[in-house]
């Protein structure tokens, strides 16, 4: 029952060679780092939108309503 999680073929010599040998740039030679790059920059685009435009608002606020 646990022999198929603990005997498994080491994979490891094969997924070097396979990363080594590629061309494409460090942070792209991974099999999802494109997803995972692409995430992590859209939520860095989103975060630097929001603290901008948190840093305006609290240096030009709203003006005063008139009632």
């Amino acid at each position: 029952m646990i022999d198929a999680v603990v005997n498994k073929p080491n994979r490891i010599l094969e997924r070097q060679q396979v990363i080594q040998h590629s061309h494409k740039p460090v942070y792209y030679r991974l099999p999802r780092s494109r997803l995972y790059l692409g995430t992590y920059y859209s939520l860095f685009t989103l975060g630097m939108f929001g603290t901008t435009y948190g840093i305006y608002s609290l240096a030009f606020g709203k003006p005063a309503a008139n009632e």
